[in-house]
């Protein structure tokens, strides 16, 4: 019998009939619906004991395990006695719910909105009305007050009102401006504070003819704004506003295309055309001027995709030098401080010219005249900080810090933010370290959003997306991924989809939510993104490795087609699913390892029977530089230590991985990862102290 589980609205179970599943008293429902909100990972009971009681009472287990019995009779009515369970299992210290994606109506909801986001408009109209009529009331509608249910009924109700948004924005796209005219009124009746409402129900009453209507609606929506939170319209609305007075052409657009609200319209060019020939007319060639205004250009362009970072890398320079070139130390300080764009990889794209313009920051440092503004010397610090990114650097970890205290000092938030992204960039001193930048996180996002500061309010959720990966906390992750896709969509920031699409294939592979040869595709489907992304930094390597860690995580053979020589037989890992099939040679000769190779390479010998060559090579690894795979290569480099019984780089491994031992390894990333970093830990102790024997395995220990 296949189950299906609701969520949205009441909690009920139904069967492959459709007809409901009893199931019996509120606190079995309430296991049930918090077992849905793990999403497929263990509860444990004392967890379960915590969340169903205020003050437990002494039977309090017992009574879970009661519960849980019944639940398990109610889903599986068909399980032959003293056989496990299927559904509702046992693992661990806990439960878990190991339902299917499509057996949830809030999980096919989430799928259906995410679709809905790359498909046509008709086919996105279509699968929204179908995703929104699944909805029977409030999420967890008998559940709203209990703390441990909050934040999931926030996420889908957030999600839900993103779905509503989309639908319009499809009927629009369709020409069907008069068939979303009642339900965007009834919306904005509803969520009066979305300003997106607003937006759609002024643009389809514009494009109904009702002209006159479409600015009272603004105009309510501004009122309303002022009196009830004292803030003016954002600048959407605003754009809108002026647009629709000047009866701009583009907010006539054809049907077939679902364009955001930010597209730009005809008239873009001819204002950029206007106001660059004014800018020509008027401002001298090689003034200071505009020199800082190519900076602002430059800054803009590192933001729009691949192309933009090539040519931002290509020009960057020139820029510098075209000011020092002037022998103003105090304009050269603005043109290259001024280039604030956030970094959240910790490995450069050009390390040479990183290195170039880090020097420069430190000699226009040197030569700034007395009573130069802190600011000016804070954002040079900053720049030091981000552009010595993954070098280990000493300086720049005390500029970084230095640029933070300026920033703190002055009040400054575009200044404070800067340094701040200079404190997480140098935030890899030791393993470990993902609580701390957690809390970076958690400052940038709301220094950001108080201050209109998007691109930062942008790289805050990335990095919370990484530590909150880090501390295997993959709610909180979801919602920060959500929230910079959403950021990103709006303010047209193409480049933090690729970050937010890896996380998603981080998540599959930490939560086994799909089979490994769907994961092993995933990877593949993500770094094909990675292509023409202009961040040769995070590209180079990237998708073996990511590859590597799957297999290792899940002792999987790391190339089962490749011959082993007989002189030097090994073992084979035994997978966890013996039939799984997996993509051949994943390792070859011609494989592009990039900056990753020390650290695989020995793995890759183990795998090909050279044992020796293994050894030699993993004596010749360096410990692996300060960035965000740091825990992932000492990793690696510990399962290599272990196969060959390297007692030195096993002891140098278990030290580097030890106050890392909360996390899991690579999670940090936001990219891959290798399993509990403890896990790690034990094997190395193991090996180390206890009668075990490696010298025949490739890979010691499972990793699930």
């Amino acid at each position: 019998m296949r189950v299906g589980f609701g969520v949205l609205g009441p909690v009920t179970a139904w069967d492959d009939t459709g007809s409901a599943i009893a199931l019996k008293g509120p606190r079995h429902r309430a296991v049930l619906a918090r077992l849905i909100v793990a999403r497929r990972r263990v509860v444990p009971t004392g967890t379960l004991v915590q969340d169903l009681w205020d003050d437990p009472p002494a039977g309090a287990v017992s009574a879970v395990r009661t519960f849980v019995g019944a639940l398990r009779r109610a889903l599986e009515p068909e399980r032959p006695p003293r056989t496990p369970a299927g559904l509702l299992v046992t693992e661990g210290p806990g439960y878990a719910l190991r339902a299917a994606p499509e057996a949830v109506d809030a999980w096919r909801f989430e799928q259906a909105v995410a679709d809905a986001a790359t498909a046509l408009p008709q086919d996105a109209l279509t699968r929204l009305g179908e995703a929104l009529d699944w909805w029977r009331g409030p999420a967890y509608a008998d559940f709203a007050d209990e703390s441990w249910a909050h934040a999931e009924r926030s996420r889908l109700a957030e999600l839900r009102l993103q779905a509503l948004e989309r639908r319009a924005g499809a009927r629009l796209a369709l020409g069907l401006a008069a068939e979303a005219v009642p339900d965007l009124d009834a919306y904005v009746a509803e969520q009066p504070w979305r300003e997106e409402g607003w937006r759609l129900l002024a643009l389809a009453l514009y494009r109904t003819g009702r002209q006159a209507d479409a600015l009272s609606v603004l105009r309510r929506a501004r009122g309303l704004l002022a009196k009830e939170l004292g803030v003016d319209p954002g600048p959407e609305l605003r754009r809108l506003e002026t647009d629709i007075l000047r009866q701009a052409g583009h907010l006539e657009r054809q049907a077939g295309h679902l364009e955001p609200a930010s597209s730009p319209g005809p008239a873009t060019a001819t204002v950029w055309t206007d106001v660059t020939e004014a800018y020509d007319r008027a401002v001298a060639a090689g003034s200071h001027a505009r020199l800082q205004s190519t900076v602002g250009l430059l800054r803009s362009l590192a933001i729009t995709g691949g192309g933009g970072l090539a040519a931002v890398r290509q020009h960057r320079e020139a820029v510098i030098e075209a000011a020092q070139q002037l022998g103003n130390p105090e304009l050269t300080a603005r043109v290259i401080g001024s280039y604030d764009v956030p970094a959240i990889w910790t490995r450069s794209d050009d390390p040479q010219q990183a290195a170039r313009i880090a020097a420069a920051a430190e000699r226009a440092l040197a030569g700034l005249p007395p009573g130069t503004s802190e600011a000016t010397r804070a954002r040079l610090l900053a720049t030091i900080a981000v552009e010595s990114r993954g070098t280990g650097s000493a300086r720049a970890l005390v500029a970084a810090r230095q640029a933070e205290e300026i920033g703190r000092r002055l009040a400054d938030p575009a200044l404070l933010a800067f340094a701040l992204n200079g404190v997480f960039i140098q935030g890899f001193r030791r393993a470990g370290l993902a609580p701390h930048r957690d809390k970076i996180g958690v400052e940038l996002i709301a220094l950001a959003e108080r201050n209109g500061l998007v691109t930062y309010e942008i790289l805050g959720h990335l990095v919370r997306i990484q530590a909150r990966s880090a501390l295997a906390d993959f709610p909180q992750a979801d919602q920060h991924a959500d929230a910079a896709d959403r950021l990103a969509e709006r303010h047209e920031i193409p480049l933090a989809g690729v970050f937010t699409r890896w996380y998603r294939v981080l998540r599959l592979a930490a939560t086994r939510q799909a089979p490994l040869p769907e994961m092993d595709k995933a990877y593949r489907a993500a770094a094909a993104q990675l292509d023409g992304s202009g961040m040769p930094g995070l590209e180079r390597g990237l998708l073996p490795l990511a590859l590597l860690c799957l297999r290792v995580k899940h002792a999987l053979p790391i190339e089962p087609a490749l011959p082993i020589e007989p002189a030097l037989p090994i073992e084979p890992a035994l997978p966890i699913e013996p039939a799984l099939p997996i993509e051949p040679a994943l390792i070859t000769e011609q494989i592009d390892w990039g900056p990753y190779r020390p650290w695989t390479w020995p793995l890759v010998l183990l795998a090909r029977g050279r044992r020796a060559e293994a050894a030699l090579a993993l004596r010749q690894v360096p410990d692996p530089p300060g960035d965000l795979l740091l825990e992932a290569l000492w990793c690696l480099t510990a399962r290599a230590a272990i196969a060959v019984g390297d007692r030195e780089v096993m002891d140098r491994a278990h030290a580097a991985l030890a106050p890392a031992a909360g996390e899991l390894a690579g999670a940090g990333s936001g990219l891959l990862m290798l399993g509990p970093v403890a896990r790690h830990l034990d094997d190395l102790a193991a090996a180390l102290h206890g009668p075990r024997s490696v010298s025949g395995r490739e890979y010691p220990g499972t990793y699930k």
